[in-house]
């Protein structure tokens, strides 16, 4: 691929991933049948669905553009399954589905998964989920998959986590909801919050309090009842379109329908921290959700810096902010971003890797990156490394470097945004 030229027109990025998944999981675990429209049809909720249908979930085909129906089994329906739980390359699934599991007294689940998946850390989950009295063991002393979980009888309790992370946070609210007595999780910052929105509109008993929302009760005892969810558009997938159209010369874009929940919007805020033309338009709220349309355009960027304090609400933008970071004037900075070495790829060694392929000037820490911004970037030959976020961030990159630029294994994109290249295509007209 190639630079050609500005992005220009309106774009609908799909349903928001981790509101996707909820809304599956919590739809299931419900009494009566949840609607949910705008549901992400990408890899990850897929293998999110053949979970739940292998153990005995009614889940609608899921089809874009159409309604997904779940008829939810309640708090204790689920069958054993026959065969082993295929979680993909999904770790939402996989640790969300430890928590749901974990209390299911008597009933026996194996979860695995991609290469990719097998190899990333699920101690993180299981530990605090052993404190409530779950028994899960795996590979290497239980923190890699394939894992075993042995349903119990769970116990309340309080538990601080060491990172701010909502796939923990969820996982131990889930097993809260069928624990004897109430369950507290504290973290060291507010991680991405649809859980706890979510369990609240479907009845769960939840409380939030602490500093910035970093404490949350569940009290168990409430049934969850079947609801209508709306899914906005994902604020990480829009975050490739935000900087596209930021650093491209002649861009203009709207992107609509964009989920704006604060506990995810700190990639707004580091683009404004940049300089970038970026405002929102039409606001509104959709089920419990904030949402609006973004406006921007193409304009000179100011470097950033990036600490630990803001990582949870930004982590999975941060391989598209180093792309921006290469434009802008200054050397930005990321610390406190360890947490991308267990996503789906080592992200910030892959970032870095190929970006310096592209003739980017960066230096690489335990926690984070140094950028120099004002690099030329040349095409080079690139690779994903199966990482959908990277696949999507050096394509745009790719618009901003002179030359032709090859991407092997582009298809990883699809993990999260099955049509992102045909919408690439379409907005360079």
């Amino acid at each position: 691929m190639s630079a050609s030229g500005p992005l220009r027109g309106r774009v609908r990025v799909p349903g928001d991933k981790s509101i996707s998944h909820r809304a599956l999981l919590f739809g299931a675990i419900a009494e009566g049948l949840t609607t949910i429209e705008g549901l992400l049809p990408a890899e990850d909720p897929l293998s999110t669905a053949a979970c739940l249908r292998a153990m005995g979930v009614t889940v609608s085909p899921i089809v874009a553009g159409e309604p997904v129906t779940v008829q939810g089994v309640g708090l204790d329906g689920f069958l054993e399954p026959d065969d082993i739980l295929n979680c993909g390359n999904s770790g939402t699934t996989m640790r969300l589905m430890l928590g749901l599991l974990a209390g299911r007294d008597g009933r026996h689940f194996v979860l695995s998964g991609d290469g990719s998946l097998r190899n990333r850390p699920m101690r993180r989950v299981g530990e605090p989920l052993a404190r409530m009295g779950a028994r899960i063991q795996g590979r290497s002393g239980g923190n890699l998959a394939p894992l075993a979980v042995q349903g119990q009888s769970l116990h309340g309790v309080t538990i601080r986590t060491p990172v701010a992370s909502a796939q923990v946070k969820s996982a131990i609210l889930l097993a809260a909801l069928t624990a004897a007595g109430p369950t507290t999780v504290i973290e060291p910052q507010q991680s991405r919050d649809h859980s706890e929105r979510m369990l609240r509109a479907f009845g769960a008993d939840l409380v939030v309090a602490g500093p910035g929302g970093t404490e949350v009760t569940v009290t168990p005892g409430a049934s969850l009842r079947g609801q209508s969810v709306i899914v906005p558009g994902d604020i990480s997938s829009a975050a490739f379109w935000l900087v596209a159209a930021a650093t491209i010369p002649g861009s203009e874009l709207i992107v609509e329908n964009v989920g704006l929940n604060p506990s995810r919007t700190g990639i707004l805020d580091v683009l404004e921290q940049m300089g970038a033309r970026i405002k929102v338009i039409n606001p509104r709220d959709v089920a419990g959700e904030p949402v609006g349309d973004l406006e921007v355009s193409h304009g000179p960027l100011q470097a950033f810096s990036i600490d630990e304090p803001m990582m949870p609400r930004l982590v999975d933008e941060i391989p598209v902010l180093a792309v921006a970071a290469c434009l802008a004037e200054g050397t930005s900075r990321v610390r406190g971003a360890a947490e991308l070495r267990v996503k789906e790829t080592d992200r910030l060694a892959v970032m870095a890797r190929q970006l310096q392929a592209m003739g980017a000037s960066l230096t690489e820490y335990p926690d984070g990156l140094d950028i120099q911004g004002g690099a030329s970037l040349k095409g080079a030959a690139v690779d994903s490394e199966t990482d959908h976020r990277v696949a999507m961030s050096l394509a745009v990159a790719a618009q901003l470097a002179s030359g032709t630029t090859t991407l092997a294994r582009p298809e990883a994109a699809a993990v999260s945004y099955p049509g992102f290249y045909d919408d690439l295509t379409r907005l360079l007209g």
